[in-house]
């Protein structure tokens, strides 16, 4: 298959150019901020609809500021130190999921304690409203025609600009639809139930560590990167294993706790630590 090649600018005005890139962080956002205002209507939490607001622009400004900041440390960081102005130039691509994922989990901290909410009360609340970011995110990477994956003998593997004239993995689509649709809709079920705290955290983490993993298999690796060991081992696999291991324990202790204090901790929306 051929790539179908889209112009990543949305909209020109004279010198200001829209990107499908920042437009599709724009849906990400609002398509959250919709499925949030949703969400605090239930009463088992103690966010409410005002609440969101501010929520999400803690959100975005640690998405934007992580995403950007992790992707330069962690697969750019002789471009950082050649050209620290780069790490502004968002609309070339160029956002770690796993660096966004850090900035996140600073700004919760920080909005958790300004709303006097335990930590885990946050992340519970807003883990299921991340995928919807990331299924845009990876539509905004396909449009780029980045981070495609390997190559392939499968009847849609795409011949990518850039990659070279063999059908490669649109390995960004696998991911929009693990890492978007799938993990949503796994989350947003399991979190239609009050859960233990901390459940719904360790399931999204657990969830988009294992298919992250699995697709990198099939991922070409950043070519200034390559494979770090066993000629198969990515980046991407060394920053998703913990991520595996820390929602598996972050699971079994909210269950472990919910065990041995019930019913007091399954309360989705008990601030008590």
């Amino acid at each position: 298959m051929d790539y179908p090649a889209i112009d990543p600018i949305a909209l020109q005005i004279g010198p200001l150019a829209i990107h499908w890139y920042g437009l599709m962080y724009l849906f990400g956002f609002a398509g959250a901020w919709a499925l949030a205002r949703l969400r605090a209507r239930r009463p088992d939490w103690p966010i409410n609809a005002v609440q969101v607001d501010d929520l999400l622009f803690y959100s975005a400004l640690g998405v934007i500021l992580g995403g950007r900041v992790g992707y330069m440390l962690f697969y750019q960081p002789g471009m950082l130190i050649d050209s620290p102005l780069s790490l502004f130039a968002i609309w070339d691509g160029g956002m770690s999921f796993h660096g966004g994922l850090l900035g996140v989990l600073v700004a919760m901290a920080l909005y958790a304690r300004r709303q006097g909410l335990a930590f885990f009360t946050v992340t519970d609340f807003i883990a299921p409203l991340v995928p919807i970011g990331l299924f845009f995110g990876r539509i905004g990477n396909f449009i780029n025609a980045e981070l495609w994956g390997s190559p392939t003998t499968l009847p849609w593997g795409m011949v990518f600009p850039g990659g070279g004239p063999e059908p490669r993995h649109p390995s960004m689509l696998y991911e929009a639809a693990l890492e978007g649709l799938v993990l949503f809709i796994l989350l947003w079920v399991f979190s239609m139930k009050p859960r233990p705290r901390m459940a719904v955290s360790g399931l999204f983490l657990a969830g988009y560590g294992t298919f992250r993993f699995a697709v990198e298999f099939v991922r070409e690796p950043d070519a200034h990167i390559g494979y770090l060991a066993g000629g198969w081992v990515t980046m991407g696999h060394v920053l998703s294993a913990p991520m595996i291991l820390a929602g598996i324990a972050l699971l079994i202790w909210a269950y472990r706790r919910a065990i041995m204090d019930r019913p007091a901790n399954l309360q989705a929306g008990s601030t008590s630590e």
